[in-house]
């Protein structure tokens, strides 16, 4: 089953999105959103690949971009509903270009090869495609698959071994980051969830915030308004429970809309996308040095 509330938070990003969209090649698309996005500063040059990546259930299609030269910490990074697309190419790139060897997942390689869709800009029409390949998703698929996926970045050349892993997640990826820091606690230093809906806290016994007692990892929780508005209870849960597990936490609430971090889409904020990256980084700096 997919996590609480992963239908109204596919409901509110569609409700930001444009009625059509272009269709051009991956990479290339991801380029020119990466043109978009405000320039990194001392920008590394990286090397870039699309990689097939074995896990209990088949082969993950991912994408894979690290500093051409040396190794780094590596970031796992988790994209929302609507899957790996060039936006989260270009936000992989930047990463990366920040100096960390970054792997992005296609989350339903069970049922489809990334990308389905062309560019950022999901429709209406997309919901049908993508919430039954969500709903296949659980608690178990998350945490076999995370253990995979830092199985393969800790085999990889450009991955320095003797630094903790980030990870991040978007939307319904916010769960997985906790599962993921829950699984692997001591390779798991830093995390950041954008714009999580309120999947994160629930009455569920399966909640991702009891997991919390397990992690090691800081972490960044970038809430998005109408999440908030929701349930603004979710965000002091978190914060108790982090408190209680004496892990270092930033629970805030952003003034955005729900999926207001990849580019491309109308529910983009710019300034907001901004902060919350720099916070990001601000966390991943010391946890993963």
């Amino acid at each position: 089953m997919c996590d609480q509330d992963t239908d109204r938070d596919l409901q509110e990003y569609l409700k930001t999105q444009p009625i059509s969209r272009r269709h051009f090649g991956t990479i290339a698309a991801g380029v020119g959103l990466t043109m978009m996005l405000p320039p990194v500063a001392d920008a590394q040059d990286v090397t870039e690949s699309n990689v097939l990546i074995k896990t209990p259930d088949g082969e993950a299609d991912c994408y894979f971009a690290h500093p051409s030269k040396g190794a780094s910490a590596a970031v796992l990074v988790w994209p929302d509903i609507f899957g790996l697309r060039p936006a989260f190419y270009a936000m992989g790139k930047r990463l990366a270009q920040s100096g960390y060897a970054v792997l992005v997942v296609n989350p339903f390689y069970r049922g489809m090869k990334a990308p389905k869709l062309g560019d950022n800009t999901p429709t209406s029409s997309d919901f049908n495609t993508f919430r039954p390949l969500a709903a296949a998703l659980s608690a178990t698929t998350h945490v076999s698959d995370a253990k995979a996926f830092v199985a393969w970045l800790d085999s990889q050349a450009a991955v320095d071994k003797k630094r903790k892993i980030g990870t991040t997640g978007y939307c319904m990826g916010g769960p997985m980051v906790m599962r993921t820091a829950a699984a692997i606690p001591d390779r798991i230093g830093a995390a950041g969830i954008f714009h999580g809906g309120n999947g994160l806290a629930t009455k569920d016994a399966l909640s991702p915030h009891l997991l919390i007692p397990q992690m090691k990892a800081s972490f960044l929780v970038a809430v998005a308004v109408n999440d908030d508005m929701q349930d603004p209870t979710v965000k002091e849960t978190l914060k108790t429970t982090f408190a209680a597990a004496k892990l270092k936490n930033e629970v805030e609430v952003y003034e955005a809309q729900h999926g207001w971090c990849p580019p491309g889409g109308n529910a983009y904020n710019e300034a907001m996308a901004e902060k919350a990256w720099s916070r990001m980084l601000a966390i991943f700096k010391p946890a993963l040095a």
